[in-house]
């Protein structure tokens, strides 16, 4: 397991049930970026990733 996992399973666990636009998403990003600027490329990677997810297109 990465380190990282453990805040994607807090996120599963507290809002699984939600249901939220990508808008809402890309608004919490925003937020996020601003209040921590030094993981821009990382959230932007992220958002980047999420919008060319043609996966499930097939």
């Amino acid at each position: 397991m990465y380190f990282t996992d453990r805040g994607i399973e807090e996120l599963e666990e507290r809002r699984g049930d939600d249901e939220v636009t990508l808008a809402w998403v890309a608004d919490r990003m925003r937020a996020f970026v601003d209040l921590n600027p030094e993981f821009e490329d990382a959230a932007e990677r992220l958002a980047t990733f999420l919008a060319r997810d043609d996966a499930d297109d097939d």
